[in-house]
């Protein structure tokens, strides 16, 4: 089976060794998405509407990379720091896939790599054309 990768920018790519998505055949990978701008630095810092928005614009962009759109996203999983957070984060996450209704994950987690960070989500998408 052949693959597609999309890297997005972020310095934890190379550092890690990964890359922002991964297609394989029909399925697509998003890894776990921070709220990194492109330059590298943190958005929206203290404010976890924001923070979600560009997790999600960074998954639709790694999504188009490999022929896919956000309406094509089967299973979303979120990470908070914060359970205050998640009515903010839902509201967001809603705007985006409230008609597409992907399964979804909702975990409060001690903390994730950089402090300043509320939010992180990963996505999985399922395509109907193979790779060209």
């Amino acid at each position: 089976m052949s693959k597609q990768r999309v890297q997005s920018g972020s310095p934890y790519e190379a550092q890690f060794g990964y890359c922002r998505a991964v297609r394989a055949g029909d399925r697509i990978f998003v890894a776990g998405t921070a709220p990194i701008g492109p330059g590298g630095e943190t958005v929206g810092v203290g404010d976890p509407e924001a923070q979600a928005r560009r997790c999600l614009r960074v998954i639709g962009e790694a999504l188009e990379g490999l022929g896919a759109g956000m309406e094509d996203v089967v299973r979303t999983r979120l990470y908070l720091t914060r359970r205050e957070d998640w009515e903010a984060v839902a509201r967001v996450h809603g705007e985006v896939f409230g008609s597409i209704r992907p399964v979804c994950t909702l975990v409060v987690v001690a903390g994730l790599l950089d402090e300043a960070w509320r939010v992180e989500i990963e996505a999985e998408a399922v395509v109907d054309q193979k790779i060209q």
